[in-house]
């Protein structure tokens, strides 16, 4: 492109100059002009569809990276998402026996509360029951007077 206008200023000084210029020379050089801006545009148009097809291949290698961080990440995420529910499951499971541990032994201590119970009745009612034969003993062994005034 350079050569062309180094070409057009000496044509140019040229027909300023010379009287036997002739003009179709310019019209030759304004042709190489227009095939050199052609080529230019055309050699820009291939980089062009090669940058964009590098753009392109750039865009896809990106996508699958993405896609396989974003599998890892999934896969990560179900990892996890397992060993909580593992870790849950073990945890409800040790509480169901813990509550299951105490409710037998509230049943347990129940038992024995009624247990105690009914043996420390059977004990008072035993004792009554001697206190009131032993009164009964002492009364029926005795002359046993009642005083005429607590009679009233």
């Amino acid at each position: 492109m350079e050569d062309l206008l180094y070409q057009f200023l000496f044509l140019s000084d040229q027909s300023l100059y010379d009287e036997n210029f002739d003009p179709w020379m310019i019209e030759d050089l304004t042709r190489l002009f227009e095939i050199e801006a052609y080529n230019a545009w055309a050699d820009m148009k291939l980089e062009c569809a090669k940058e964009e097809e590098g753009a392109g291949d750039s865009m896809r290698e990106a996508e699958e990276e993405l896609k396989s961080a974003m599998e890892s990440a999934m896969e990560e995420f179900r990892l996890f998402e397992e060993e909580m529910n593992r870790t849950a499951k073990a945890e409800l499971r040790s509480l169901v026996q813990m509550g299951e541990v105490a409710r037998k032994m509230g049943k347990s201590m129940e038992k024995a509360a009624s247990i105690a119970s009914k043996k420390y009745v059977e004990a008072a009612l035993a004792s009554a029951t001697a206190s009131m034969r032993s009164a009964w003993k002492r009364l029926s062994s005795s002359n046993f007077k009642v005083h005429p005034s607590r009679l009233n």
